[in-house]
């Protein structure tokens, strides 16, 4: 690297940044709904969207402000290249199950586009070509696998040995006619049309849910009741773990992006690394010129000793090639992750006709997002969808990945218990803007010093169920190894599992009295 870059602000989205805050209300009053939508995303704005024009009155509770979670820290990429999956489930479910995949998610990107058209949104939306691009021989025959199988699935598909930028590679697969666009601009729009025949509450964060006769009754964290005949869970990772025990069959990765501004003209298209660590690129257009997109550097929520390492590893990757004048945005996002790489979409489980669920979106939710809104709306109005068997949730091949299954709920254990036994200093020296786990008074405490000297203290046992917090020093924020719940300075949640903030002090029955709530 020429130089080392430094940054000379704190993270922030460029989706977020370049877009207007919402203001809609709090639920202030028990109410009774025929379809409520928790979650206020990319899935729950898109299914609340696409039912209310079937003349649905849906409503949705987001627990913060819509379109701030992981929505807003997406890379924005509308494709139906999920890295490599076709040939993938060809062999591993059915030539029929990639099939309903492909449609699905080349679906979803005409959808998207159709939308924008007829509602005239100008939300940048610009059709692009997506590349997976590899450098190690070992990958060239699935990558050449790859092609065969998406090109007899429809998808506009080949190999080539060149990608316009200095990385050496031996391979890379172009799907053509993908896209990119600005997410927010885009569903911003959706939730204003929503409004008109719906309802949307912000600062609602659903914290318990139970069944009521053939519905449930969502409690807020204001403690009101929302009596619902049909619910959907659209939260990103699901508040709601009975029965089914998602928190088994997901596990979070956190993922890196840098905006940068270079005296580089960007040469098209949309490119990710198939190996570790990844790379991705994509190019924005701002009222300010072009900035490129760099992300990468995935790891496990929680995991991980120092995170700001991986803001410098893509400046350095951005560096070696462009010539980086400023990088005015850089951000992190958060990502739920599926045993088998598809996502979660249908029936949250096969007792509950009136219950849905939409989730584990991999790295791909803007495609993936639209495409189980739309099977969440063909099951609720149809009672069937195209695509319903390769996205259901109680799908045999989930239940069959007893490796993956066994291995990440072996790193959840070992994290839980790995967090209960370390030794920790007494009461030990903190800089400013530095955040550590310290024993004070005898108890394991988390404690974050602000640029005025004050000290914020938490307790760091998480209120999911109960695993030891890590501070995340990229974010200052402290998160959760096990599930990925993520709390900020002072204890309160700013990404679920967890519904609540952190205790004010120490219980010795924690742990035992969570993990009663949670079955």
């Amino acid at each position: 690297m020429k130089e080392k870059i430094s940054f000379n602000n704190n993270p922030q989205s460029y989706w977020i940044a370049s877009t207007p805050a919402s203001n809609y209300s709090a639920l202030d009053e028990d109410i009774k709904v025929h379809i409520a939508i928790v979650g206020g995303g990319i899935a729950g704005i898109s299914c609340a969207y696409m039912l209310s024009k079937e003349g649905e009155k849906p409503v949705i509770l987001e627990a913060d402000h819509i379109l701030q979670g992981t929505t807003g820290y997406t890379t924005a990429k509308i494709t139906s290249q999920h890295d490599l999956i076709y040939d993938k489930i060809k062999n591993q479910m059915s030539f029929e199950f990639a099939q309903e995949y492909a449609n699905a998610n080349e679906s979803s990107i005409h959808l998207i586009e159709k939308i924008s058209n007829e509602l005239n949104i100008d939300c940048d939306f610009q059709s692009e070509s997506a590349y997976v691009y590899t450098n190690r021989d070992e990958y060239i025959e699935k990558i050449n696998k790859e092609a065969e199988t998406a090109e007899s699935l429809g998808i506009k598909a080949s190999v080539i040995d060149k990608i316009p930028f200095n990385i050496p590679i031996k391979a890379a697969l172009r799907f053509d006619n993908q896209a990119q666009f600005h997410p927010r601009k885009y569903l911003l729009k959706l939730a204003e049309e929503t409004i008109k025949n719906g309802c949307i509450y912000e600062e609602t964060r659903a914290v318990h849910m139970e069944k009521n006769n053939d519905g449930y009754i969502i409690t807020t964290g204001q403690g009101k009741k929302v009596t619902a005949d049909i619910v959907i869970i659209a939260s990103h990772y699901p508040f709601y773990n009975k029965q089914s025990m998602y928190f088994t069959r997901i596990y979070t990765e956190r993922s890196y992006v840098l905006a940068v501004k270079t005296k580089d003209k960007y040469p098209g298209g949309m490119y990710i690394s198939y190996e570790d660590p990844g790379r991705s690129l994509r190019s924005i257009k701002t009222d300010n010129g072009e900035l490129i997109m760099v992300g990468g550097e995935s790891h496990k929520t929680g995991q991980g000793e120092d995170t700001s390492k991986h803001y410098q590893a893509l400046a350095e990757f951005a560096d070696n090639i462009f010539t980086v004048e400023d990088i005015p945005y850089r951000w992190s996002a958060q990502d739920c992750m599926p045993l088998d790489d598809i996502p979660y979409a249908g029936h949250y489980s096969p007792d509950t006709p009136n219950l849905y669920i939409a989730t584990g979106f991999k790295k791909w939710g803007m495609t993936s997002s639209t495409a189980s809104a739309i099977v969440l709306k063909d099951l609720i109005l149809k009672g069937e969808s195209s695509w319903q068997d390769v996205y259901n949730p109680s799908r045999s091949t989930v239940l069959a990945q007893t490796k993956n299954f066994i291995v990440e709920n072996l790193n959840v254990a070992g994290q839980l218990i790995d967090g209960k036994l370390s030794s920790l200093p007494d009461d030990a020296e903190i800089k400013t803007g530095e955040g550590k786990v310290i024993l004070k008074d005898g108890e394991r405490v988390g404690a974050f010093k602000d640029e005025k000297g004050n000290i914020h203290f938490v307790n760091t046992t998480c209120t999911h169920m109960g695993c030891e917090l890590n501070w995340n020093s990229a974010e200052m924020t402290w998160d959760c190894p096990c599930h990925g719940s993520r709390f900020s300075i002072d204890g309160d949640v700013i990404e679920g599992p967890a519904v609540r903030p952190l205790e004010d002090s120490k219980d010795t029955n924690t742990i035992q009295k969570l993990f009663k709530e949670n079955f």
